[in-house]
């Protein structure tokens, strides 16, 4: 077919190369059609000792190479050659039902130098011109005229010594068959081929190269004739460097097995080819050949021009294998040859170089769009399959799906692919970070066909891109005659964020038990807050004003780290009120309702001492600690009750037996202050000296009641302590238990009386904390001060 075949001449070798499409799915075989023998099939064998080489160029197109003066070679006064080859086809691996092409060669070659040596992939060829003297300048002139007549003798005649580390061997020619090499004369030459390696070779180290040599003679003997011709041939076996851009082939320049005069050699020429052509001008190309007095060396980039980067997968892990072909052209004199020409051909192939692949980042975050492009890839690889957060999409599946998978090419000869993907698409992670901002993750895991075996590569990669697209929310608030308002919008509540009230969740729950109410609409949650409920602060109170103020936190909902604090402050006139503080502190505006009036500034407490701290002519205000003015305590259910009096002292004149009577009328106006038995009441839990206090107390908190109480009263009462770890009373500490609290910090203290006697009450006098068991010990924290 056109197009199959491409034969040239080079080097006095027949290069023939076969089209690798036009094989596709096919077997195929070579035979060389001998005049005489018939069709002789090629193998490996018969390739080595015959001068054939069977490979493939770096393309993978099948590549034959023959000597000229190889087996089943027609020649014609070793100046015209002539090899058929028939090239046969089948669709089966038995062959059978094969086309057999024919295909003829012609090689002109008449310009022999006296000395010409190849260097093949699988042998070593030297041919010798007769008609010189070779092993030594004793012979007359009666031996040298003796030569024309070996040119018309069978090669059996010939025999060969063979001089290796062993000793010396001598043989004949059909044993040196047997043996692997072939051996023969033409018209005006003598040829011997060997295999590298063989039992009668030798290897050398000249200038840093590993030289595979086999020294010998020819020669031949009939009657008084001996023809002696030093057949010695050396090759290189390697001598190849590589860095992570370079290959660098080195062979030297004088090989003393070859120049036995070394100061007779000179070079003459040099010249480099890549597959069959000869390299004019290398630096064109980028390739480097360069000669001192001991080496040759050519350079070769990698991935250069005339080679081949192939990808490949090793391990696990992808790379690239670069292949060239080369040959080397050297011809030289020296006295005791005219002239050598020396020619090796090299198939070099890199070892496997990993190329880690990379990500490159191309994400446009005003577009909120990933774009990542994956490479650097040689032409051989393509994207057969991508997984996005561990889902696996099929190339149809993806597109389908909304993502975009294209490739683009890199200005090295090297190619990408490009994925994109919406920031929005459900399979890319999202998480909320620092204050306003998201972070975006995209996983992708990619599956590359490689090379012509079509080996599956995977990577994975993650791409992040944090952008500011969240907006905190901001509150509004209001107040009326007797609530404070929150309006908060509602946008990212429960998903970023929740509301706290103090340390509670503030929930609906919270909301309905401490009263507030709760309303929503399409964007607002819009708490009402009555004055006098839980949770309200009262800044300033005065005797008919107060100025309040309520908190919420906006809090992260895993972090739980308060980002903000929405807060509404307002100041309220109010004729009567009474505010019970968490602390333990009672404001109370009394407002006068007695006729005739009552002068307000003679009201007093329980404990006479205690007068109202404001007053005018219609109001009294009070302010006491629940531990002062005679303050009692109770209990009923859940809840602990504080009681106390606002009266009248009526006057009387001194120093009279009856009483005066007068119009004031009686004033008396009970106090009580309801606490939950469970909630915290801070009672002032601090370090009596807090600049010489340690920042954190560190001790074991041995409440005293039970002993106490078991050591006073013979243990007539069961009293039980524990510590809670919050104010939910629903895990303790264990006794005995090391704990860290801050100095301001509250205690969770539970003290619990299990006595059924009904006349049995509970009152805890003293409690704080020390840094060892004594009681006895400072310094001491106080927690309560005389209950």
């Amino acid at each position: 077919p056109p197009g199959f075949v491409k034969s040239s001449c080079h080097s006095r070798i027949f290069w023939m190369k076969l089209n690798k499409l036009l094989l596709q799915g096919k077997f195929f075989q070579l035979e060389i059609n001998d005049p005489y023998a018939g069709r002789v099939l090629l193998d490996e064998k018969l390739a080595s000792r015959c001068g054939y080489v069977l490979s493939e160029d770096v393309w993978g197109n099948p590549v034959f190479r023959a000597s000229v003066l190889g087996c089943h070679v027609a020649n014609k006064a070793d100046e015209l050659f002539s090899l058929t080859v028939n090239i046969k086809v089948s669709s089966f691996a038995s062959m059978r039902a094969a086309v057999t092409y024919t295909y003829p060669m012609y090689c002109s070659y008449s310009s022999w130098a006296s000395r010409e040596i190849v260097c093949e992939e699988n042998y070593m060829e030297v041919s010798v011109k007769t008609d010189v003297p070779a092993v030594s300048n004793d012979y007359t002139v009666a031996w040298m005229s003796a030569l024309p007549e070996t040119q018309n003798v069978a090669y059996q005649l010939w025999q060969l010594m063979f001089v290796s580390p062993s000793g010396r061997k001598r043989i004949t020619v059909s044993d040196a068959a047997k043996l692997g090499y072939s051996f023969n004369n033409t018209l005006s030459r003598v040829y011997l081929r060997a295999p590298y390696h063989s039992n009668e070779s030798d290897v050398s180290v000249v200038s840093g190269v590993n030289m595979n040599m086999v020294t010998s003679t020819s020669m031949y003997r009939q009657r008084w004739l001996l023809l002696p011709i030093d057949t010695t041939v050396s090759c290189p076996v390697d001598g190849i460097s590589f860095t992570d851009t370079t290959l660098t082939w080195t062979v030297p320049r004088v090989i003393p097995t070859l120049v036995v005069q070394e100061s007779t050699f000179l070079s003459k020429n040099i010249l480099m080819g890549v597959d069959d052509q000869v390299i004019v001008n290398p630096k064109e190309k980028n390739y480097l050949l360069e000669h001192n007095e001991t080496h040759i060396g050519i350079t070769i980039p990698i991935g250069a021009e005339g080679g081949k980067l192939q990808s490949s997968v090793s391990g696990g892990v992808y790379g690239v294998i670069y292949t060239i072909d080369l040959f080397l052209e050297h011809t030289w004199t020296d006295a005791d040859w005219q002239t050598t020409k020396y020619t090796v051909i090299k198939s070099i192939i890199t070892p496997f170089m990993p190329q880690i692949p990379t990500i490159i980042n191309n994400t446009l975050p005003e577009e909120r769009l990933f774009n990542v492009a994956f490479g650097h890839f040689l032409p051989d690889v393509s994207l057969v399959a991508i997984a996005i957060g561990n889902v696996p999409f099929t190339l149809r599946e993806a597109q389908h799906h909304g993502f975009k998978i294209y490739e683009t090419p890199f200005s090295n000869r090297t190619k990408g692919f490009i994925l994109e993907v919406s920031f929005d698409d459900p399979y890319v992670l999202k998480e909320y970070v620092n204050r306003n901002e998201t972070k975006y993750t995209l996983l992708v895991n990619y599956t590359i066909s490689v090379g012509p075996e079509m080996t599956l590569y995977y990577h994975s990669a993650e791409v992040e891109c944090v952008i500011a697209d969240i907006e905190l929310p901001e509150a509004v608030g209001y107040c009326d005659e007797e609530n404070l308002y929150l309006a908060i919008p509602t946008y990212g509540l429960h998903q970023y964020w929740n509301l706290y009230l103090g340390n509670k969740l503030l929930n609906r729950h919270v909301a309905l038990t401490n009263g507030y109410l709760a309303a929503t609409n399409s964007t607002h949650l819009i708490l009402q807050i009555p004055l006098f409920a839980v949770g309200v602060i009262y800044k300033e109170v005065s005797f008919q004003k107060i100025k309040a103020r309520f908190d919420v936190a906006l809090r992260k909902v895993r972090t739980m780290e308060t980002l903000q604090m929405f807060s509404v402050s307002c100041s309220f006139n109010s004729s009567a009120f009474i505010i019970c503080h968490p602390d333990g502190t009672i404001m109370i505006s009394a407002q006068m309702k007695t006729v005739p009036a009552i002068d307000m500034s003679k009201t007093k407490l329980r404990d006479s001492s205690c007068k109202p701290r404001e007053y005018d002519e219609g109001h009294a205000f009070f302010k006491f600690h629940v531990t002062t003015c005679g303050t009692s305590v109770r209990f009923e259910g859940d809840h602990i009750i504080y009681e106390n009096e606002i009266s009248y002292e009526k006057e009387t004149l001194p120093g009279q037996s009856m009483p005066t009577i007068t119009r004031d009328p009686d004033y008396r106006l009970t106090v009580l202050c309801y606490y939950r038995a469970k909630e915290t009441l801070v009672l002032g839990a601090f370090a009596s000296d807090p600049s010489t206090s340690p920042p954190f107390g560190s001790g074991t908190m041995v409440p005293r009641s039970n002993t106490a109480v078991y050591r006073r009263i013979r243990q007539a009462l069961n009293v039980v302590s524990r510590v809670s770890k919050d104010e939910s009373f629903m895990e303790f500490y264990e006794p005995n238990m090391a704990i860290l609290k801050r100095p301001v910090e509250p205690v969770f203290l539970e003290l619990e009386l299990k006595d059924e006697s009904p006349d049995t009450e509970l009152y805890l006098e003293n409690c704080w904390v020390t840094r060892s068991l004594d009681f006895n010990s400072t310094p001491r924290w106080n927690i309560t001060v005389d209950g």
